[in-house]
């Protein structure tokens, strides 16, 4: 069955509908995620912290995270992606809740760190992405992962300021208790994004049997998928650092904490922007180009920000810069796995990619508050995130964009 098969199949569940609360999903599942590094500096003044503690909580979130979200994906090409859905955003909802209660390390890496990690990886953008793949008329497809990863960004936008006047308003527990609260608008909209079980389609004959080994066999064995892999990382890298260190970094420049609040904002604000742009361009130049651009051009711009005096003008450009940049990588990786695999194994091959991401954002939060702890400056931190991105620029160049020869005997 293909997309356009599918679609006419639902009813009044429209693309334009599946598109709009897939978008509502995003929202609610990236919102809160991005705006946890405005608790680093409340918390960690409470409870007599360094800063370590905190990253090193998210970067077991990012790594949980990543496996998880392999996991998830094949569970929900297999099963259909309500059940995921629903059971991510209770325990997102749990691990956030948890956190407001957190008075030790450990407790912290459990709710922050794993519980969290977990929801994420049932609740977040990238099975929404992989429900528009299965669901939408490939027509469709990389103008919806885009906006579908805009989405996710205008909730970095809406939530960053959020949080900041939360935390000063009812103080951070409270905060976190009103995000768990906004996190559980996921499990109504999850019904609306339903793919079907593979048993469906089984029993349909519209999906050519192979199984998840086979598919992950193949995946690896594909050259320009495991550099897309590899490249991966510095985006989850350079992602994880900005949003949980940045806010302390400008603070220890001596900047007022709106400034970093209002530039998390801007970053998602311009991401709306930069996701858009990259969804469309994506129908109509290479994807790989388009990856490489915007790794090259990302360390481009932390390099210049970095070398010059730190100001709230220069940071405001720096977050908008930046937001241009920064899911946009997001339409052209899923656009092309599923270009070169087709849809059947879609959330789980993009959740394998995305374990690359998160080990790269494993890396960025605990290594920002680890070498900052020992060397008392962010600075080796940036530039470690300037070399990763000319790097994963080169990487994806090589990248050959056409389908694999069992995926091209089938729908894509």
């Amino acid at each position: 069955m293909t997309g356009t098969s599918i679609a006419k199949a639902m009813g009044w569940r429209t693309p334009a509908v599946i598109v709009i609360c897939g978008c509502l999903i995003a929202v609610c599942s990236f919102g809160p995620r991005s705006a946890l590094g405005f608790f680093l500096t409340p918390m960690s003044a409470e409870n007599g912290w360094g800063r370590d503690v905190f990253a090193l909580a998210i970067a077991i979130q990012s790594l949980v995270y990543g496996i998880g979200a392999a996991f998830a994906g094949a569970v929900a090409d297999r099963f259909g992606t309500v059940r995921v859905l629903i059971f991510g955003s209770v325990l997102y909802a749990l691990g956030l809740s948890m956190m407001a209660q957190s008075t030790s390390p450990g407790a912290l890496y459990l709710s922050a760190g794993v519980l969290i990690g977990l929801g994420l990886s049932g609740s977040s953008f990238t099975l929404v992405i992989a429900a528009f793949g299965k669901l939408l008329p490939a027509s469709w497809r990389s103008i919806a992962f885009g906006v579908g990863t805009a989405a996710g960004s205008f909730g970095q936008f809406l939530y960053s300021p959020l949080g900041v006047a939360l935390i000063d308003g009812v103080g951070w527990q409270r905060a976190l208790t009103v995000f768990a609260g906004l996190v559980l608008f996921i499990i109504p909209l999850a019904f609306v994004i339903a793919t079907p079980s593979m048993d469906s389609g089984a029993k349909t004959g519209a999906i050519a049997p192979q199984s998840l080994r086979q598919a992950l066999r193949e995946a690896l064995g594909h050259r320009s998928y495991v550099l897309l892999v590899i490249g991966y990382f510095t985006c989850g890298f350079q992602l994880a650092f900005v949003t949980v260190h940045l806010p302390s970094y400008l603070a220890d420049k001596g900047l007022p904490a709106y400034v970093g609040g209002w530039t998390i904002a801007v970053i998602g604000l311009f991401n709306i922007i930069g996701a858009l742009t990259s969804g469309w361009l994506g129908n109509r130049m290479p994807k790989r180009f388009i990856l490489s651009t915007i790794y090259f051009t990302r360390a481009l711009t932390i390099a210049v920000f970095v070398s010059f005096p730190i100001t709230p003008a220069s940071t405001l450009i720096f977050g908008a810069v930046t937001g241009l940049l920064w899911l946009s990588t997001v339409p052209p990786t899923s656009g092309l796995i599923a270009l070169m695999f087709g849809t059947r194994w879609l959330a789980m091959l993009t959740g394998f990619a995305f374990f690359s991401h998160q080990v790269g954002g494993f890396m960025g939060a605990w290594l920002g508050g680890f070498l900052f702890e020992r060397t008392g400056s962010y600075d080796f931190s940036w530039w470690l995130a300037v070399l990763f991105g000319v790097l994963s620029a080169l990487i994806n160049l090589p990248i050959v964009e056409k389908p694999t020869a069992r995926a091209a005997a089938q729908p894509a």
